[in-house]
């Protein structure tokens, strides 16, 4: 989805999360978050993300970044903060 801009409200991490993927990292999986890139989610899902971005709801990400370690962005429904956090913290 090209023209995808998502709000993201106030971003949150976990303590795993940082502890195991370095901030410039995160920082572009956030980037392509917030483009529209969902990253490593099932093709489903993307298009479930697609709509999401149209209709208010919940968005999830998946992206695997270095050492093999895979994180979540999940963006609330109403945009008001996202957080990326590891799968287990789910």
């Amino acid at each position: 989805m090209a023209s995808t801009v998502v709000a993201l409200g106030r971003v949150y991490a976990t303590e795993s999360v940082l502890a195991a993927v370095s901030l410039e990292e995160l920082q572009r999986c956030i980037a392509r978050h917030q483009v529209g890139d969902w990253g490593a989610v099932e093709p489903e899902d993307q298009v479930a993300n697609d709509r999401a971005v149209r209709e208010g709801s919940r968005i999830l990400s998946a992206y695997d970044c270095s050492h093999g370690v895979r994180i979540w962005i999940i963006t609330e429904a109403d945009r008001s903060s996202t957080t990326l956090l590891l799968p287990k913290e789910y």
